[in-house]
């Protein structure tokens, strides 16, 4: 298959937020360009975006997987609702071989409180799952990968050591946890240090999002009061700081849509062509990017906003982020910040373009909100909403992958 890539590019300004915080609980930062910027790291909004395709329900269940240590308490409840006459006990049991035999590493962690690991026997039955055993990493599968390894455990329950025995079986339960990835496995990737064959090559690359100026941290003094202190008790309750930052963040994301083909192999569903499943999985993060925020602190801040200008790309030739329009900071001198980072973009994406000979073999499509983005109008298609923007990508990224090599 050719190479192509989606380049997402973002303009969004967030106000008094913490939405990426550090070791010592302030915003994270960055220098570029000789000067201090806002900076919210790639894994806070791949987290975010994630979250998203559940919340807003982007993509089917089925579709996406799970990340967790917890492995084997998962995979014991698929066992239990493939065949419910396993008690829980030896579910348990099942899935911890099942999950070993894949290659995975799990142990049974040490109970709270207590220096000794716990087994199922000393904590009771009521204790068994706090009992069981678990991955020492963060494992990523698929929902349609449990499903294929509790089919697994329950064919051979009678005896699942023997079972595992046999060289069939063992090869069939690593091809079960490493084939027909989710849509999260398919872009974010998964690494698993001790079984590299189990790795899965990310095919979305996340850029760490950084304000387009100048940005100094400031700090919030607050108080709380006790309700039920009485008028010769003054004072407050607790004290506190917490720190902050308001920014007008450049936020950018490139997908390579032939590895995402890749990763999900020949469809997630049994009757539909290659491309279905791709071109859903491709829109889902286009929407999911844009739309999906980090919720550090928002309770506090409820920094609620959405961009305010999208640029997006479909390229055969490599990714290409323009965070080097911001090298030299806008100084927003007139105020603020919006307005000159779509003018500094608006000239700086042709002549990278016209530069690297990339203009003819590239589609582009803007979304954007307000007079401040007028100069990024004449850059590509303009998109009237979301919804037709990523409806147009996902039939570009179609017809580019049916189209013959």
């Amino acid at each position: 298959m050719n190479r192509f890539y989606l380049d997402v590019h973002a303009l969004q300004t967030v106000p008094p937020s913490n939405l990426n915080r550090d070791d010592t609980g302030s915003p994270k930062s960055s220098v570029y360009g000789g000067v201090p910027r806002a900076r919210v790291s790639s894994q806070a909004w791949k987290k975010a975006t994630r979250d998203y395709f559940k919340t807003k329900k982007l993509l089917d269940p089925s579709e996406l997987g799970v990340r967790t240590k917890k492995v084997v308490e998962i995979l014991a409840d698929r066992i239990h609702e493939q065949d419910g006459a396993i008690p829980e006990p030896e579910a348990l049991e099942l899935a911890a071989a099942v999950i070993t035999a894949t290659g995975l590493k799990i142990e049974v962690p040490k109970r709270k409180g207590s220096g000794k690991k716990s087994t199922a026997e000393d904590a009771g039955d009521e204790e068994t799952r706090e009992a069981a055993a678990q991955a020492k990493y963060l494992v990523f599968l698929s929902a349609r990968q449990l499903d294929g390894l509790a089919r697994f455990a329950v064919e051979g329950a009678a005896d699942i050591a023997e079972f595992l025995k046999d060289k069939d079986n063992k090869a069939r339960v690593k091809q079960i946890a490493d084939t027909r990835h989710s849509v999260d496995i398919a872009l974010f990737g998964r690494m698993v240090a001790d079984s590299t064959d189990f790795n899965v090559d990310a095919a979305v690359q996340v850029a760490h999002a950084i304000s387009v100026h100048r940005v100094d941290n400031e700090s919030d003094y607050y108080t709380a009061v006790d309700d039920h202190n009485k008028d010769t008790e003054p004072g407050a309750g607790m004290i506190g700081t917490v720190d902050f930052n308001s920014a007008t963040l450049y936020r950018y994301a490139a997908l390579g849509i032939h590895q995402l083909a890749a990763n999900l192999g020949e469809g997630l569903q049994e009757d539909e062509s290659r491309a279905t499943p791709v071109r859903r999985a491709a829109e889902a993060f286009v929407h999911g990017f844009i739309e999906s925020l980090p919720t550090g602190k928002i309770n506090t801040f409820g920094h609620h906003t959405l961009p305010d200008a999208v640029v997006v790309k479909l390229r055969t030739t490599r990714p290409i982020s323009f965070v080097a329009a911001f090298e030299e900071p806008v100084r927003g001198d007139l105020g603020g910040h919006m307005s000159e980072a779509c003018a500094r973009l608006a000239e700086y994406i042709p002549d990278v373009e016209r530069a690297y000979g990339d203009e003819g073999s590239t589609l582009t499509w803007v979304l954007r909100v307000g007079p401040n983005t007028r100069k990024l109008a004449d850059i590509g298609t303009e998109s009237s909403n979301l919804g037709a923007l990523v409806a147009s990508v996902g039939q570009a990224v179609a017809e580019r992958l049916e189209k013959p090599e």
